[in-house]
């Protein structure tokens, strides 16, 4: 009786040595590749649960699930893991993620997958905007350029395929981009002083507890498949932050940081499936000027990285 746990777990070894002796940068491509997908799959189904829930509730069911998993890793190091030196940056950075989930998922459920991932790309210039005001860091001419025109490639994708003014959904979009860049540099910054779990304490309990209120405003009792989709949700959530951890853990990031544009491939390719959405030609054009801009903000980021302090 024993014998098939046995063939098993013995099954289970052998992949795992495998998977081990693959380089480590293509344990954080396969990696990266997942985490893009599951990212993808999460808007999608915000976008259509999102048409009969609002967008408070959905994300009180997503905050309720990730708490829930890292529960026993506040209570582990509770109180401590509340005990912050900057408890001011703690909450300024849970309004801003706050701000970029609501701006950023309301956007999604309104424009097309490829229009909203492509403007989401626009993280990288506001991530870099941000290091110079509260990191303090300096930016070069090139990297002031490649901002530049990295947003000159965001709002040809926010205007409507016909041309004119840009959508108040893409104005959303790009501010949720904004907001979610300045979330990324004050968690570098505050990773100098407070420990992992104390970040992940305060976004984890402040944010459920702020989208309490207005779900609880906007509340609408889900049928059985939209609690279906609610859970999915938050199970994509968890599986996309986790892959992306694991891919920049084994894969350097030069490598894993590019294949974040992958995500254009498969919202290209959901939105059509499931939405009949197929991207104008501002959405290409767009999404070539940001990626090329981005991708060289990126290296060159790795190239300043790599130079030897004086």
């Amino acid at each position: 009786m024993g014998t098939l746990p046995n063939l098993r777990r013995a099954t289970l070894a052998r992949l795992k040595h495998r998977w081990g002796k693959l380089p480590g940068n293509l344990r954080g491509i396969l990696w990266s590749l997942v985490s893009g997908a599951g990212y993808t799959v999460m808007i999608a189904l915000i976008k259509i649960t999102g048409q009969t829930i609002h967008i408070t509730e959905i994300l009180l069911f997503r905050q309720t699930l990730m708490i829930i998993i890292v529960l026993p890793i506040i209570l582990k190091n509770f109180p401590d893991a509340l005990k912050s030196s900057r408890v001011d940056l703690q909450l300024v950075r849970v309004a801003c993620a706050i701000s970029a989930m609501l701006l950023g998922f309301t956007a999604a459920i309104h424009l097309p997958l490829a229009d909203v991932t492509t403007i989401g790309f626009a993280k990288a210039f506001f991530v870099t905007i941000g290091a110079i005001f509260i990191l303090s860091e300096v930016v070069g001419i090139r990297r002031w350029l490649a901002i530049i025109v990295g947003f000159i490639g965001v709002i040809i994708v926010a205007q409507p395929s016909g041309g004119g003014a840009i959508s108040v959904y893409g104005v959303m979009a790009i501010a949720g981009s904004g907001f979610a860049g300045i979330t990324s540099v004050i968690i570098r910054k505050l990773s100098q002083t407070d420990r992992p779990v104390t970040i992940l304490s305060y976004q984890a309990i402040c944010v459920g507890l702020f989208m309490i209120p207005p779900a609880i405003w906007y509340w609408k009792t889900p049928n059985t498949q939209e609690l279906v989709f609610l859970i999915a949700i938050g199970a994509t959530s968890v599986i996309t932050q986790f892959t992306n951890i694991l891919a920049y853990r084994a894969g350097e990031a030069t490598v894993i940081a590019p294949l974040e544009y992958v995500r254009l491939l498969y919202a290209t390719i959901l939105g059509f499936l499931i939405f009949s959405d197929w991207p104008g030609v501002n959405v290409f054009a767009g999404a070539a000027i940001i990626i090329l801009a981005a991708f060289y903000t990126v290296r060159r980021e790795a190239k300043k990285s790599r130079t030897p302090r004086q």
